[in-house]
């Protein structure tokens, strides 16, 4: 049996179809040569006027530490260097501007300047620049249009590194991205901060810019700079978040410097001012502008109050049934420190979330995590808690007038509930009710012009937060006139290209 041969299969003649150039190919070919004008070749503009590329990009490899001295990371990274050379001059003859002479052509000097970064790869360009020079020997070298002024780096490099510090990226981040030394990019950001946050004085030196709005409702409060008890104080605009005042200390001084910065006038047009109960900042403020309503936040009289009345009386309350052998009462208060300081509309929540079958902490097989629910029942314990012990029924009644006194918006009304309050606590003759009653008494008219003033220091608590968090982020700055800018700079709202170098 002989095999039958396969049937031949005719295949389809393959064309090479010639795609025809664009002009800009075109334009790439003649001035770059034939490869870089083969099919997926991109051009980019370069944003640097005056730039002409003369040749192909060369590649090499670094290697870059992208950890820290105890931990390091070796990394290799691509660097690309570009050749090119500045747009020829005009016709027009050059004139030496030390003895008016004719200049002539005199070899070139090449210049590297750092470009913007493709990814993580890095780009540095080769920019060729004329010499000159004239029959009295004076030289002179054509000057870059695109170098940034004081740094090896071009100007679209340098808006980008300005942009990456405007949203919060850290130095050592933008470092690693442009491959710019850490140092080099603290100099770039601490002159885009005094552009923006300072101004020449009389005189010559630099100085804080004056607030350019004008601002009715300020919070201030002392936040920690460094160990070791140094603390400095913020001064903040209510209403949008700005910081307006930074300073060391939290004396009545810092007061002082920051009405004698921003100006009588100023100051005339604020109506008043939030802090917490520190004394030293009230007596500043009225000191020198009496017209000035000085109100207590009174997240910090709440706070005080759970903290220093309703948490000592537990464990108080704890320790007299131990002595008196009713263990089972002592170990009821046990965990129920914040079912006792939360409002009843928060129990009610929470009992409503529990009901509803709210997931409060969501859980994962891979780290063996279970789901978590919102637990009902605190209204009842609540109540059962209260029930068992009078002082504990008492810090019920003062939290519940407490709420009820800053809710309303007639300073009569609250400061006879203020002072209802201070009745109570004094009849219980317990020393810390005592002590909340004394506070309360102490600082009545700060804490009633809220009735006024509905304002708080939560803002400049959340400028607080940010201050700790950038401290973090830059593992601590030990400069502070640097620090402090910084802090300006966080508490505004970043739109990108508002900032230019030009400017």
């Amino acid at each position: 049996m002989t095999s039958v041969p396969p049937m031949a299969v005719e295949q389809p003649p393959i064309f090479h179809v010639e795609a025809e150039r664009t002009p800009l190919q075109e334009a790439v070919a003649s001035e770059l040569g034939e490869g870089l004008a083969s099919s997926g070749f991109l051009v980019l503009p370069s944003q640097m006027e005056g730039f002409v590329q003369t040749g192909e990009p060369k590649e090499s490899v670094e290697v870059v530490n992208f950890g820290t001295g105890k931990k390091p990371c070796p990394t290799p990274v691509t660097v690309r260097t570009v050749p090119g050379a500045l747009v020829a001059p005009d016709a027009a003859p050059m004139v030496c501007p030390c003895c008016g002479g004719a200049m002539e052509r005199h070899g070139e000097v090449a210049v590297t300047l750092w470009h913007l970064p493709m990814g993580m790869d890095r780009t540095r360009v080769v920019v060729s620049r004329q010499r000159w020079a004239c029959a009295s020997g004076h030289t002179r070298i054509d000057d870059v249009p695109f170098k940034a002024e004081g740094h090896r780096v071009t100007v679209p490099l340098l808006n980008y590194v300005r942009d990456l510090l405007s949203l919060g990226q850290t130095l050592k981040s933008v470092s690693l991205m442009t491959g710019l030394h850490k140092n080099v990019v603290k100099e770039i950001d601490r002159a885009r901060l005094e552009g923006l946050y300072t101004e020449v004085g009389e005189d010559g030196g630099r100085r804080l810019r004056r607030p350019g709005d004008q601002a009715r409702y300020l919070g201030i409060d002392e936040f920690k700079l460094h160990d070791g008890h140094r603390y400095a104080t913020v001064v903040v605009d209510l209403e949008t978040g700005h910081v307006l005042w930074l300073a060391h200390g939290k004396r009545k001084q810092v007061v002082y410097d920051f009405c004698d910065f921003v100006g009588d006038e100023w100051m005339s047009r604020v109506v008043a001012v939030a802090c917490d109960m520190n004394a030293s900042y009230e007596r500043a403020f009225l000191e020198r502008h009496p017209h000035l309503a000085v109100v207590y936040d009174h997240f910090h009289l709440v706070k005080n109050f759970n903290e220093k009345v309703i948490s000592e009386v537990r464990k108080d309350e704890q320790r007299r049934l131990r002595e008196e052998g009713d263990e089972d009462a002592a170990k009821s208060l046990k965990g129920s420190k914040y079912i006792l300081m939360t409002r009843a509309d928060t129990r009610l929540g929470k009992d409503r979330d529990a009901r509803a079958g709210k997931v409060v902490s969501r859980g994962n097989e891979l780290f063996g995590k279970d789901e978590a629910r919102q637990r009902g029942g605190n209204r009842e314990r609540y109540e059962e808690l209260i029930a068992q012990n009078e002082l504990l029924s008492t810090c019920d009644i003062v939290k519940e007038a407490l709420a009820k006194a800053y809710a309303y918006r007639q300073e009569k009304r609250m400061r006879d509930c203020m002072e209802g309050i201070v009745e109570v606590c004094r009849g219980t003759g317990n020393e810390h009710f005592e002590w909340f009653a004394n506070l309360v008494e102490g600082h009545m008219d700060g804490i009633v012009a809220h009735a006024r003033h509905r304002i708080s220091s939560g803002k400049v608590e959340g400028t607080n937060n940010t201050i700790k968090s950038l401290r973090r982020a830059g593992y601590g700055y030990p400069d502070d006139e640097y620090f402090f800018l910084k802090i300006f700079d966080a508490s505004r709202r970043y739109s990108p290209g508002r900032e230019s170098v030009a400017a």
